[in-house]
């Protein structure tokens, strides 16, 4: 009772004390006090999560639009409190009219949404009604609570039609389906918030519980299915030559053609069943997606993303023919894993494969990735190494990207700038950064571009909602990178991400962690970033002579702590770069002095943030009369 009593004293102390600079909203501060969640940024020692396990049976038979889908779900319940109402998602919902959006949509979009034909619980028929004023989640009140640390088994019989227009998931053309967020599923009920009762919005994204899955896809013969997960006897689907090149691709440095146009054409990849069953298997893993086609090309490699053990990753591209750009998929995507496993973040790629899909969507799953087409491969790349990059972020660390999407997008966004400069040189890689990533935060002057990162995505739209997730997030971690420098950055986001992965980490959690790993109070630099409406303004005020050299006052207008470089100009002509970090803003975050020693005059000096872009870069240089 007395180290009880201690510890709480001493967590009230931090939520009241040493962290009153830095803002924690309510309910993570209830997390902090019920020890679920600890000060020094690792799991509370009553931390808990649910989890579940799935068995999906989906029946697709192109051109037929209609699915059939059955799960059956045992759901765990691991936390503290009873579950009477759980949340079920129905996230295929946003099809249907009326459904609430950020954007307008085509009648191809519109459907009729997920139609539910039976429910059982724990074996009983169940009545389902679908909630009168529901969208895409309502809750299902159980006909008894289900007790902490027990399970409950839960089916599902439900149909609904493939929307005509391909967004995230949807048709691509009329023998080729793209299925995700294809199933009902109970929602994250977690530590901090509770059940996730957030409507799916076009404009965000996801939450998921981290769950075991066997999903079986019923398509006709001669067509593919590709997935999530490890595709289960291989042998009762491929005809042998085929299932020779596949078994091989896993283990080839080379580029393996597994199955092309003219084989699917004749018959040639498939088994010749009427309808093949094609079941993939995943464990661990927050979410499940599939892609179907019967004329869709495929190849596949594989890369060592893991040196200690030599273990491979398999990479497979599946695309159209006149999408010639995907005849260099693999090689994109095998470059990618291997410098994402062995540079930023430096972790080995987690899973056994991805598979690249050539769709409309631009968009992550876990082991996929839908990917449009593009006439410039240095585009295609760039967009493929994004959506591989959030391998890490969000699936690896279980972020709620809803709410939170900054602590994804913007680290998909780091990861593409830093694998760019190895692709393309560190110029270009910046200038395309800033161009794509940082010109519309910086240079555009209107409320909604300076609202805090932290404020919740959900709460969000537009431009303001664009920018605090990949732009300007981003380049928060980059400035924090450039504080600590790359080995103690590394250091603290690799702990970072041992402690979370699995898991759901908050955005304390990760500032919590880098204060705890560097041995430093960041607080100030992730309030001046991340809590702020701060912006990058900075103005060389004065330059006064002194005998060793010059002082120059430089004023920070916008109030953000960006790193800068200092470029003098001498009148012999010669130049001087040289960067100072964020630190120099720590003590006062208005106004810094920079001494520059030397015996040479100065004929002009300049301030240069790079990526760092300034709203205002007139007042950025001094010219000696």
């Amino acid at each position: 009772m007395k180290n009880s009593l201690l510890t709480l004293v001493s967590v009230l102390f931090f939520i009241f004390g040493q962290a009153q600079d830095l803002y924690i909203p309510r309910d993570v501060k209830e997390a902090y006090k019920k020890e679920t969640r600890s000060p020094d940024g690792k799991p509370g020692k009553n931390y808990w999560q649910n989890t579940a396990r799935y068995a999906i049976t989906l029946t697709a038979l192109p051109p037929n639009r209609t699915i059939q889908g059955e799960e059956t779900i045992v759901y765990i319940n691991n936390s503290p409190d009873s579950i009477r109402n759980p949340a079920i998602k129905l996230f295929l919902n946003i099809h249907k009219p009326g459904a609430p959006r950020n954007s307008g949509v085509s009648e191809d979009y519109l459907t009729s949404g997920m139609h539910i034909e039976t429910v059982t619980f724990n074996g009983t028929p169940y009545a389902w009604k679908e909630a009168p004023f529901a969208s895409t989640w309502q809750s299902m009140r159980l006909p008894k609570p289900l007790p902490p640390h027990d399970s409950m088994k839960i089916t599902f019989k439900w149909h609904f039609e493939i929307s005509k227009q391909s967004g995230r998931e949807g048709m691509i053309d009329s023998t080729t389906y793209f299925l995700a967020y294809f199933y009902p599923r109970i929602a994250v009920l977690d530590d901090y918030n509770g059940w996730d009762r957030m409507n799916f919005m076009d404009s965000h994204e996801f939450y998921s519980d981290f769950n075991d899955y066997t999903v079986t896809i019923n398509a006709p013969k001669n067509y593919v299915v590709w997935g999530t997960g490890t595709l289960q006897h291989p042998e009762n689907l491929l005809q042998p030559e085929i299932l020779q090149r596949f078994t091989h691709s896993f283990t080839s440095d080379q580029i393996v053609h597994v199955a092309t146009l003219s084989e699917l054409a004749q018959g040639k990849v498939t088994k010749q069943n009427t309808v093949n069953h094609w079941q993939f298997k995943a464990q661990n893993i927050p979410d499940m997606a599939f892609a179907i086609s019967n004329h869709y090309l495929w190849d596949a490699g594989s890369v060592v993303v893991d040196n200690a053990t030599q273990r491979r990753a398999s990479v497979q591209a599946v695309y159209d023919e006149p999408s010639t750009d995907f005849k260099h998929m693999v090689k994109f995507g095998k470059h990618a894993l291997h410098w994402f496993s062995r540079q930023w973040p430096g972790i080995p790629y987690p899973y056994e494969k991805t598979t690249i899909f050539r769709g409309f969507a631009d968009m992550e799953y876990p082991m996929m990735v839908n990917d449009s087409s593009f006439p410039d491969t240095t585009f295609t790349r760039f967009v493929v190494e994004h959506e591989l990059a959030h391998t890490y972020m969000p699936f690896y660390m279980g972020i709620n990207e809803t709410r939170y999407g900054f602590m994804d997008e913007g680290w998909a966004t780091t990861l593409e700038l830093l694998i760019g400069r190895t692709d393309m040189g560190a110029e270009k890689a910046d200038e395309m950064y800033k161009q794509f990533r940082v010109m519309g935060w910086a240079k555009v002057q209107s409320s909604h571009q300076d609202i805090p990162i932290t404020t919740p995505g959900d709460a969000l739209t537009g431009a303001g909602f664009g920018n605090n997730e990949y732009g300007k997030a981003s380049i928060g971690y980059l400035a924090m990178k450039d504080l600590l420098g790359d080995d103690a950055f590394k250091k603290c986001l690799h702990a970072y991400m041992d402690r979370w992965h699995g898991k759901h980490p908050t955005p304390w959690d990760f500032f919590f962690t880098f204060n705890d790993v560097s041995k430093k109070n960041l607080n100030w630099f992730w309030s001046n970033w991340f809590f702020s409406t701060n912006y990058i303004d900075l103005a060389l005020k004065e330059v006064r002579q002194t005998q060793a050299g010059y002082l120059l006052t430089i004023e920070n207008i916008g109030g953000m702590a960006a790193p800068f470089d200092v470029v003098i100009t001498n009148e012999d002509g010669t130049t001087e770069r040289t960067h100072q970090t964020p630190a120099i803003w720590e003590k006062d975050q208005k106004k810094t002095i920079v001494a520059v020693s030397t015996k040479k005059k100065i004929k002009s000096i300049a301030l240069d943030g790079n990526i760092w872009m300034d709203a205002d870069e007139s007042n950025n240089k001094w010219t000696a009369k």
